[in-house]
């Protein structure tokens, strides 16, 4: 196998786990959407009924309570989820415990706006999560989109172009104060950003929406060579810190484990602003700086 292929498969760890996993995915989702279209099928048919024994001419359903039923139908990205996640012995990377965490945020929020780093085995279930939703996956390597949209079109992901190495993170943490792009009051993505933590090739949309949710289990950030995720994390703070609508932005942070994310995370995210770890994901609620007294000299 090649380097670059062993690389992919150590990122997403996609391996041959018991097919136990997999399957409680599955089941989960289709008793979610069983739940939502016994309501929907009990609405018609009493509403069937109704029109059988001659009482059509009562005062219609309550348009709301149609309007609700409707919007419990399975949508396409849910049914091929639940399809794929029954015959699949391939599992999301991440553990089931880690996964309620986001699970519960959308399932409030939902439909929102998602934004995800990484794409992978694990991103129809994050997009069947977010029914009606914008979910949006952006990705490191080209190929490997390609391949995940092959088996899943009807995902949305874009490849991402990352202009840092994990063996610069030391460097680039302790540097960044010194370009005046970097600083939290200046602080801007896109291609007229000078700071080096800054995602400048971004699609226009993911510059031009506010992201409710913003998951960062990408780039790679495993061997010196790889993106690392400094970029991501540093970004996906000025994303959350630039809302100007209502409300706050949820951002998820896996491999915690490992220093450059945690160290990056204390430095962008905030401790402050951590109201959850489970395994090796952090859940951080970040509110907008005009909300933050003296937000414009320090992240946190």
């Amino acid at each position: 196998m090649k380097s670059g292929a062993t690389h992919r498969l150590g990122r997403f760890r996609i391996t041959e786990r018991p097919r136990l996993l997999a399957v409680l995915i599955a089941v989960a989702l289709t008793a979610a959407l069983l739940t939502l279209a016994l309501t929907q099928t009990f609405y018609q048919s009493t509403t069937t009924a109704t029109a059988s024994l001659g009482l059509a001419s009562c005062p219609p359903a309550d348009p709301v309570a149609a309007a609700k039923a409707a919007e419990y139908a399975a949508t396409p990205t849910q049914l091929l989820a639940i399809l794929h996640y029954a015959t699949s012995s391939v599992v999301p990377q991440q553990s089931i415990d880690e996964i309620r965490v986001s699970f519960e945020v959308l399932r409030s929020l939902a439909p929102c706006n998602f934004l995800v780093f990484g794409v992978g085995r694990d991103s129809l279930m994050w997009a069947s999560l977010n029914p009606r939703g914008v979910t949006l996956f952006l990705e490191e390597d080209p190929d490997w989109v390609k391949t995940v949209l092959r088996d899943a079109p009807i995902l949305r992901a874009h490849p991402v172009n990352y202009r840092t190495r994990l063996s610069e993170a030391d460097e680039l943490i302790s540097s960044y104060k010194a370009e005046p792009d970097c600083w939290p009051s200046a602080a801007r993505l896109g291609p007229d950003s000078r700071c080096r933590l800054a995602l400048t090739e971004l699609p226009d949309e993911v510059y031009g929406r506010e992201w409710d949710l913003i998951m960062i289990d990408a780039p790679r950030g495993y061997f010196p060579e790889a993106p690392g995720r400094m970029a991501a994390i540093y970004s996906a703070a000025v994303m959350a810190r630039a809302r100007v609508g209502p409300g706050v932005t949820h951002v998820f942070l896996h491999d915690v484990n490992r220093r450059v994310e945690k160290m990056f995370a204390e430095e962008f995210l905030c401790a402050k602003y951590r109201v959850k770890a489970v395994g090796r994901l952090w859940h951080f609620v970040i509110p907008p700086a005009a909300n933050v007294t003296d937000s414009a000299s320090s992240f946190c």
